[in-house]
């Protein structure tokens, strides 16, 4: 596990393939990783299967295109992997979890019915699924790689409790996302226009911390596991009502807009996507639908009306109040005011 140059659909194929145990196809924790449908009418329940210290584990698929299927689990106490062949179409058991899973799709496609939805989820797609929801997968000989991230409740709970954003962003997104899944139970996240590469690259580092278990690896997995929520909340879309959208955007836009009138004078655009974990461009989105102003137009509306302020409050110089309210440059200064109010700071403070 040395090579950095590896990405996630190989680094999943060579967890599974550099063991050297084989579990027999009977072994007794093949159905724990592969459970071809054995009843239509009896749900499985698959309870959590580590020890209460390892709160969060990895199951990898990688399906082939000669119908067989490869697995493994980690962490474990010994490297191992499983495989077994399948009739394409075939659907896993109708089973419930006892914990709270989390599945990206690495490569390819994969089929699921959930609460009896068909469902088919792309590369880069995510399905949060809530404990007790009914749902099997479908065993197709198209080649995919998945990866499930099972979590305890209670480290779900803390995850979800971490202020992985600012306060009333994550407050609102606590509360849509548990509203949503109660009713649901289950959660689609698609890629936003934002959505980069990151969240792979986390995902990542998270199965090789839970494949190699350094020192430390339980702490560093929950770090990683907050950031992967951090980027679920900005930059996915997820299942939240045109009117749960509608609050959220004037939530961001009041959070954002009460930062930029603390820091008015020295704000730049990079400084707000670093403090809210946005890309640029969403900010000009954002400030455009909530006052029809591009970001631009909008800090120097903000800037020309504390200038407005300070004139008729204060007797700070003219120039004294360019420099407070961010404008080094008297003449550009003296142009805008002058367009906004149709005369020049020192006559506005007389006249008014």
């Amino acid at each position: 596990m040395n090579d950095p140059v590896l990405n996630l659909p190989e680094l999943c194929r060579q967890i599974i393939s550099s063991s050297s145990k084989e579990l027999a196809p009977e072994h007794r924790l093949g159905p724990r990783l592969v459970c071809p449908e054995y009843s239509k009418s009896i749900p499985e329940v698959k309870t959590y299967p580590l020890p209460t210290d390892e709160r969060i584990f990895a199951l990898c698929w990688n399906i082939a295109s000669d119908s067989t299927i490869y697995a493994t689990m980690c962490p474990s106490p010994e490297p191992f992997r499983y495989h077994r062949s399948f009739e394409s179409g075939t659907m896993t058991q109708l089973h419930t979890h006892d914990y709270i899973e989390l599945a990206y799709v690495v490569e390819g496609a994969f089929h699921q019915k959930i609460l009896g939805n068909n469902i088919v989820f792309q590369k880069g797609e995510l399905c949060l699924v809530d404990k007790n929801c009914l749902h099997q997968d479908y065993l197709r000989e198209e080649p995919a790689v998945i990866l499930f991230l099972g979590m305890s409740n209670d480290m779900f709970s803390e995850i979800m409790d971490e202020n992985i954003t600012t306060q009333k962003i994550i407050a609102f997104l606590q509360s849509a996302l548990m509203k949503q899944k109660d009713v649901r139970q289950y959660l689609y996240f698609t890629p936003g226009n934002t959505a980069g590469h990151e969240i792979e690259d986390y995902f990542y580092l998270l199965l090789k911390e839970l494949h190699e278990r350094n020192v430390g690896y339980r702490y560093i997995c929950k770090g990683i596991l907050l950031r992967i929520f951090r980027i679920l909340s900005t930059e996915y879309d997820f299942s939240l009502s045109g009117e749960q959208r509608r609050t959220m955007s004037w939530i961001v836009f009041e959070e954002v807009s009460e930062y930029i009138q603390r820091n008015y004078a020295h704000i730049t655009i990079q400084e707000l996507a670093d403090t809210f974990h946005f890309q640029e461009d969403y900010f000009n989105r954002l400030i455009k639908n909530n006052t029809g102003l591009t970001y631009s137009a909008y800090v120097q509306q903000i800037r020309l009306e504390r200038a407005e302020q300070l004139l008729t409050d204060t007797q700070k110089s003219v120039e004294e109040i360019s420099e407070i309210v961010g404008y080094h440059n008297k003449g550009y200064f003296y142009k805008i005011f002058r367009e906004k109010y149709g005369t020049t700071p020192s006559r506005y403070r007389k006249n008014s």
